[in-house]
């Protein structure tokens, strides 16, 4: 599932990023502003901070005005990045997934019993549009339970018809829902969870988000410019590590006291902290993880 358009696994230690591997592209489009600018002082700073080198960050930011994503006022760290529409346009991450799991940590998502399927059978010369159907099915937290079938515990319907009338393949598709489903030998709905999904190792990446959120909290406290821009790029990084492989599973299929929702609560506390200190011209991060950890009181229902 995409949360958003960050890919990093960092190690972090007292003051410093190790072992981070974020993208320059990444990095640049994680500190947009408000107002679609970038301030490059700041860029080189955090990607510094980052262990990027200057010459990075420059080939990355003339790759970037290249293609016609940004246009370039200034040079060197005076410089200012403005986002043009087409980058605009694709920048904001789909956050209903996030939403949805604070929802569900809230208790205001309760889980029917019903198992939500999806079968697709795509012909061979439509292979583009089969793999990226299945593609988008995995991300949408599908098990596959068969050849062609899938299975979720949340309703994803909309979702898939979705995806697959933009695919063009809405006439290979089956949804369907059930409350009497088994797998080989496995009847309980938390026997068939554990079957399913690699429910050990997405534990173990939240819990090293516990673990970086922690320490990046204490941190917040008594750090601010930025240093506070940089743990926003690296715990956003470390968010869509812990989060892209959950398939957010209600509490009723999971090992319980379950450590997604820990991690999670670290996270926002972490947003929470980073608010308090929001620069005149907020980077773009900061809002949308405003927009789904900050307690609202309207849960998504579906995806």
């Amino acid at each position: 599932m995409q949360l958003v358009r960050i890919r990093a696994e960092a190690n972090v230690g007292e003051g410093q990023f190790q072992d981070t591997d974020i993208s320059t592209r990444t990095l640049v489009e994680s500190l947009v502003r408000e107002d679609a600018t970038i301030d490059a002082g700041e860029l080189y700073d955090v990607a510094n901070a980052l262990s990027m080198s200057d010459q990075q960050v420059r080939l990355c930011i003339k790759r970037l005005v290249a293609e016609g994503r940004f246009v370039q006022e200034g040079r060197g760290r005076k410089a200012v990045l403005r986002a043009t529409e087409l980058t605009r346009n694709s920048l904001e991450p789909d956050l209903d997934f996030v939403r949805y799991m604070y929802a569900q940590d809230r208790g205001e998502v309760s889980w029917d019993g019903r198992w939500h399927l999806v079968a697709f059978g795509v012909p061979e010369s439509a292979r583009h549009a089969r793999d990226s159907m299945r593609d988008t099915i995995l991300r949408l937290g599908g098990a596959p339970i068969q050849g062609g079938l899938y299975v979720s515990a949340n309703p994803w319907a909309e979702r898939i018809r979705s995806a697959a009338t933009t695919l063009g393949v809405s006439d290979h598709i089956t949804t369907l829902t059930s409350a009497d489903l088994t797998i080989g030998r496995h009847i309980a709905p938390r026997d068939i969870a554990e079957q399913l999904w690699p429910l050990d190792r997405i534990a173990e990446g939240h819990r090293r988000l516990l673990r970086v959120a922690e320490q990046y909290l204490q941190e917040l406290r008594e750090s601010s410019g930025v240093r506070h821009l940089t743990i926003a790029v690296a715990l956003a990084a470390e968010f869509t590590h812990a989060m892209e492989p959950d398939p957010l599973l209600p509490p009723q299929l999971l090992p319980q006291p379950w450590v997604g929702t820990a991690a999670r609560a670290a996270a926002a506390a972490c947003w929470a902290e980073l608010l308090k200190s929001e620069p005149a011209q907020p980077v773009r991060l900061f809002r949308w993880y405003s927009k789904v950890t900050g307690g609202a009181t309207n849960a998504a229902r579906t995806w």
